[in-house]
């Protein structure tokens, strides 16, 4: 492919052959790339050739791919679905297209999601906010008269240390039903409005047992711990609990399933299902829990706001050596870039001023593009 060519004309074309650029063209329209997104598409294309120029294609490594997408998406200049599609311009330009070696080895598909930013209600983040943050976004839609009840209830789930997720979901279910009680003053409501609702659930929704169970709990938390009014005496209608086979994947599944696994997806997978972590506690690893030397991973705030000890498994310590090079790179790139910081939790960087730039806070997994504090 020759490099600046006009996108808007066809390049010169030899013995009749198409050149390199109407074979990018033909493969964006055959992958049904809207019309006025593919002149950006070349762009993209174009901007990446001429930074790695002199060499051509066929001779470009791994590192040299990832490291464009790395000094790319660093710039802070691309909204996510913009860093998005320069990730699908390459990966059609180089997979698709010229069969370069070096770039089937790329993990495509983790750059494409690096690009995408943490809504503000993310278990990642979203402890960061304060509950009225939360609940005065538009898409939460939480009213004058039930705002003060939710907050309440966020911020006592809060103060006992509940699991971000648990605050989400009770707060949710507490939205619902105080909008299904249709503007009934909050002091009036009682067992009565809970059976209908319960049942609501169960005859009209004809949601699962276990969702009418948590709309339950989390109901029985809001009166008992906010509103001081336990509920006593309930009568609604249970959803049926359906007995089910559970599925199992025999061993020769599951080693299948890993193996079509690659990069830093396969790593996070194969960790996962290791050490039995959740997908948040494997996410939110840092490079100060684990330890090589006793083989062994330190979860922390798990569930319960409880911390244990997992099994380093064998088979994935060479893979997360080389990650963490790689990782530790990309830290070493972003502290000469001015930034390099990290969050820690409880007041930890008042404390420790230098910490948030340390090596041993940094993330396991950190995204490929920088973020913003929270303020």
């Amino acid at each position: 492919m020759s490099r600046r060519n006009t996108p808007s004309g066809s390049p010169r074309r030899e013995h009749g052959t198409p050149s390199r650029w109407d074979q990018y063209w033909a493969l964006l329209v055959a992958k049904r790339i809207p019309q006025q997104a593919q002149r950006w598409y070349v762009t993209h294309v174009q901007d990446f050739l001429d930074a790695v120029q002199p060499n051509s294609l066929k001779d470009l490594s791994r590192e040299e791919i990832t490291g464009y997408l790395q000094q790319t998406s660093s710039q802070g200049k691309w909204q996510d679905w913009q860093f998005r599609q320069v990730v699908d311009a390459l990966q059609l330009l180089l997979v698709d297209l010229a069969g370069v070696k070096a770039a089937q080895l790329v993990d495509w598909d983790y750059w494409r999601e690096a690009g995408a930013v943490l809504p503000a209600d993310h278990p990642t983040i979203a402890r960061e906010q304060v509950p009225e943050a939360r609940l005065a976004d538009p898409k939460f839609a939480a009213s004058a008269e039930v705002f003060p009840v939710l907050t309440s209830l966020a911020r006592t789930l809060r103060t006992k240390q509940y699991s971000i997720r648990t605050e989400q979901t009770y707060v949710d279910w507490g939205h619902r039903f105080l909008r299904y009680c249709k503007g009934k003053p909050v002091e009036t409501l009682g067992p009565v409005e809970v059976d209908a609702f319960l049942t609501h659930l169960a005859v009209e929704c004809s949601v699962a047992p276990s969702t009418q169970s948590v709309a339950l709990n989390a109901l029985v938390f809001l009166f008992n711990e906010v509103l001081g009014r336990p509920l006593d005496g309930l009568k609604f209608s249970r959803a049926k609990r359906r007995e089910r086979v559970p599925v199992v994947l025999t061993r020769a599944e599951v080693e299948h399933l890993l193996g079509c696994m690659e990069g830093t997806y396969g790593l996070i997978a194969g960790l996962l299902y290791g050490t039995g972590m959740r997908l948040l506690e494997g996410l939110r690893l840092r490079v100060g829990d684990l330890d090589f030397g006793h083989e062994s991973i330190v979860v922390r705030n798990g569930k319960g706001d409880k911390d244990r000890v997992v099994p380093l498994p064998k088979r994935y310590r060479s893979p997360l050596v080389e990650h963490l090079e790689e990782v530790e790179a990309l830290h070493r790139a972003d502290l000469a870039a001015g930034a390099g910081t990290v969050y820690l939790p409880y007041a930890l960087a008042r404390k420790y001023p230098n910490a948030p730039r340390e090596w041993i806070w940094q993330y396991v997994f950190p995204s490929v593009q920088l973020s913003r504090e929270l303020r």
